[in-house]
């Protein structure tokens, strides 16, 4: 969400801020409603006033046992102008609302301007590109020849976009998680969270989600939105807070099942497990002091990066262009992890800054070590990583000859003497 009073006094950076996203000036259909119902608020005060003057008038009158008619018919008729005037303030505030809740995130000055993904910009790339010496194959022709991805089974009981993974591989998914959780609690200082998967409207709300970006989610006939990230859950824990400015930053980390409906992507993505209804995701969430949320974005980067880096995968970081930031970010880091089977990058993980964007829309404020009154906090959200795109990476970077699939050093503590998965390990 938008401060109003940093439109008013920023109308030409706010529309040029939107011109970058492709979006069209708002600043001066913002600044009538908000003109309105600021002359509003001014006639509420001024009606206040002479009411509450023409009380006291009438006290004074009765004590005196004078006749308060005109008096008392003032008060009536004043109190009546002041309804007429709040349900008119009740709509301009509401109107107001509704426009700037639907308006993305300003992007920050050093965001390369762009009309797409195609304008990113590549930032570095770690590590080399596997090298093969027989046909390359991707996760779904290596996981269905050793009976470990089943994607016919899922789509018996769920429909497309679901996958039934199983055995060694079952156990890999669950390996990824937990080597990435142990990364991020016991060397980034992240706290493990373990969070509601349903939340209300207040929450999709408070991260972005909601209203705009609705027909993306599932809703249960409770009325409760199936989280799409644990960005959701984990950002509304401040929700309505004033932290202590010592206490910042408050780092959190989560596992989770994320689930996305896909509106909009039939024929995107459909071979394999890339694009899932239902997925895995270690997500990171900072809630830092504004001046340190650029400095807190380089390090939430950096721990995802190290994830890969362990895995011995090879990526690259590109920053999104303005064409292809999301709604509530300002800047965005895309970490693009190597697949050979595909013979392209794709994003395994997206670290954005929203600055304080969301903690408007969840009132997330500081209370100041050396001034008075507070201050929103910032907002950050990283993939930390994709667990079932790590798994994909994994599948296909360390496959074999064989078809079996060789297990990474990082993850062998946590599959149980498991080195290779290979046809025969199917029960």
């Amino acid at each position: 969400m938008h401060d109003i009073r940093w439109i008013r006094e920023n109308p030409d950076a706010f529309d040029a801020g939107l011109g970058r996203r492709g979006l069209a000036p708002l600043s001066a259909q913002a600044l009538v409603i908000d003109t309105d119902n600021r002359t509003i608020t001014t006639k509420l005060q001024d009606l206040q006033t002479r009411r509450n003057d023409a009380s006291k008038q009438i006290g004074a009158l009765k004590g005196k046992g004078e006749d308060a008619t005109a008096q008392m018919a003032e008060v009536a008729g004043l109190k009546d102008s002041m309804t007429a005037l709040e349900e008119r303030q009740k709509e301009t505030t509401a109107a107001l609302r509704a426009l700037l809740e639907g308006v993305p995130n300003i992007p920050g000055d050093d965001v390369p301007d762009g009309v797409d993904e195609d304008d990113n910009v590549e930032l570095r790339r770690i590590g080399e590109k596997p090298t093969f010496d027989f046909e390359v194959r991707d996760h779904v022709d290596i996981g269905e020849s050793l009976g470990l991805l089943d994607f016919e089974a899922a789509s018996k009981m769920s429909g497309s976009r679901f996958v039934v993974t199983r055995g060694p591989l079952a156990r890999m998914e669950r390996a990824l998680a937990a080597m990435m959780l142990d990364l991020h609690t016991d060397e980034y200082n992240y706290t493990e969270i373990n969070p509601p998967l349903l939340v209300r409207d207040d929450a999709g709300y408070g991260t972005g989600q909601l209203p705009k970006f609705a027909d993306d989610l599932f809703r249960t006939t409770t009325d409760h939105w199936l989280i799409p990230t644990a960005e959701v859950p984990l950002t509304n824990l401040v929700a309505g807070d004033i932290l202590d400015e010592p206490d910042l930053p408050v780092r959190f980390t989560a596992h989770t099942p994320c689930f996305r409906s896909e509106a909009g992507a039939a024929g995107k993505d459909t071979r394999g497990m890339l694009r899932q209804h239902q997925f895995t995701k270690v997500e990171m969430v900072s809630i830092c002091h504004p001046d340190k949320s650029a400095d807190e974005h380089e390090r939430m980067t950096a721990c995802a990066e190290e994830v890969l880096r362990r895995l011995g995968l090879h990526y690259r970081v590109v920053v999104l262009s303005t064409g292809d930031l999301g709604f509530s970010a300002r800047k965005t880091y895309d970490i693009e992890v190597w697949l050979p089977g595909q013979d392209r990058y794709r994003e395994i993980s997206s670290c954005s800054n929203c600055g304080d964007f969301q903690a408007r829309r969840m009132r997330a404020r500081f209370r100041s070590e050396d001034r008075k009154g507070t201050d929103f906090v910032h907002t950050l959200n990283g993939s930390g990583l994709a667990v079932g795109r790590t798994l994909i990476a994994v599948i296909e970077n360390y496959q074999q000859a064989d078809g079996s699939v060789r297990v990474p050093d990082a993850l062998k503590p946590y599959m149980g003497g498991i080195e290779r998965i290979a046809a025969t390990d199917v029960a």
